[in-house]
């Protein structure tokens, strides 16, 4: 007999940038609280070098995605300068206190990155050396600012490489969320099996779906909705995105999601719950719409 599963949604919440963490934060912590919803939140703790990201515009596509979404009035101009002809400002020891104010809060906390830029363009030729230095560093600020050890990662972009793996299962995080697909298992990559959970995200970001195929932000929650299923969804959100300039799209669908009767669980609680006999399933860099860069996606079960 098949039991029914409720329809559940994990939110994982990323932090990318200065300016995603000091303004973008409040309004997130202030908006779950209205509606009593605790989520994941992922930091990113060194520097904000996000205007080196202008690098991306030889990507096919990005150019389109800034244009597309708005980025400047998104970020702001000052965060695309970053790294470039302004300083790098460093996030965890400038905003450590808005940084522990999340778990202050109620909600669970975990590492994005040490240098977004830097993991998310470089990874692919960083040695396992470099990427055990990347994020040392991004444990030791997460230790500094909580005084405890983080016990989960969510890798910049869903940027994976085999050293990445490897690293994670080294530093023994409880589950990790590095990839795009469909329910937790355990990652196979370039013929190595991980030790460590991946909780993956489901649905497709804000941005993502902005812009193509005509979809406005006044209509991008009712695909959201027509995602939703039972069992778990987890939903990537961004602290510059959903924190700043599309906040009242965000919490039009925290309406409607909980108009559903949708239950709330962090990562580590969908961990716990959606995670025992997870599968082995091979993880690959592959396209997505709307994003210009390569992601982790989930194969199916080995």
């Amino acid at each position: 007999m098949h039991h029914y599963q409720p329809q559940t949604v994990a939110l994982k919440v990323d932090v990318d940038t200065y300016c995603g963490t000091r303004d973008g934060i409040p309004n997130l912590l202030r908006l779950l609280e209205s509606f009593g919803i605790r989520a994941t939140f992922y930091f990113s703790l060194g520097p904000d070098n996000s205007g080196k990201a202008v690098r991306r515009l030889v990507h096919k596509g990005f150019l389109a995605k800034m244009l597309r979404t708005r980025a400047p009035s998104m970020y702001g101009v000052r965060t695309m300068l970053y790294g470039t002809l302004l300083p790098a400002p460093m996030i965890g020891k400038e905003l450590g206190e808005m940084i522990k104010s999340v778990r202050d809060a109620g909600h669970e906390t975990g590492i994005h990155c040490w240098d977004h830029v830097e993991w998310h363009d470089h990874l692919h030729r960083l040695s396992r050396q470099e990427v055990e230095v990347e994020l040392g560093r991004a444990c030791a600020g997460f230790r500094e600012i909580f005084g405890s050890p983080a016990a989960t990662c969510a890798a910049p972009g869903w940027t994976v490489s085999a050293a990445s793996f490897e690293v994670q299962d080294a530093l023994g995080f409880a589950y990790c969320s590095d990839t795009r697909g469909e329910y937790p298992f355990y990652p196979v990559f370039n013929g190595r099996r991980s030790q460590t959970l991946q909780v993956p995200s489901t649905w497709p970001t804000m941005d993502e779906l902005i812009g193509e195929n005509g979809v406005t932000a006044a209509m991008v929650n009712d695909l959201y909705l027509q995602r939703l299923r039972s069992g778990l969804n987890v939903h990537t959100i961004h602290a510059e995105l959903e924190g700043k300039a599309c906040v009242h799209a965000f919490k039009d669908l925290l309406t409607r999601l909980t108009g559903r009767g949708v239950r709330f669980l962090t990562l580590r609680e969908a961990a716990a719950e959606y995670g025992a006999g997870a599968p082995d399933c091979t993880v690959a860099m592959g396209y997505v719409p709307g994003r210009a860069m390569p992601v982790a996606l989930q194969g199916p079960p080995l």
